[in-house]
């Protein structure tokens, strides 16, 4: 199933933030910052991450089932789903 870009933008937004978090982390540990500071720093990337993911299954629920083209049943979109739990 392809994914309507025009609609995903939020989530490519939110990537880029935690893509840039991601690399914040790494210099954090590279300059031997605080524990809790890079712990929190990490579960924020962690926490965008879902969410991104969270997103762009709401996404392909919607238009699968606006469309209703058989391109992902139940199960397939069941199992992207529970492969953010």
């Amino acid at each position: 199933m392809q994914l309507d870009p025009t609609e995903l933008t939020p989530v490519v937004n939110r990537l880029k933030r935690a893509q840039g978090q991601l690399a914040a982390v790494t210099r954090m540990l590279e300059e031997g910052r605080d524990c809790k500071d890079i712990v929190t720093q990490l579960a924020a990337v962690s926490k965008a991450l879902d969410r991104a993911g969270f997103a762009i299954i709401a996404t392909g629920l919607e238009q699968c089932m606006a469309r209703e083209d058989g391109s992902m049943d139940k199960k397939e979109l069941e199992k992207l789903f529970l492969s953010l739990a």
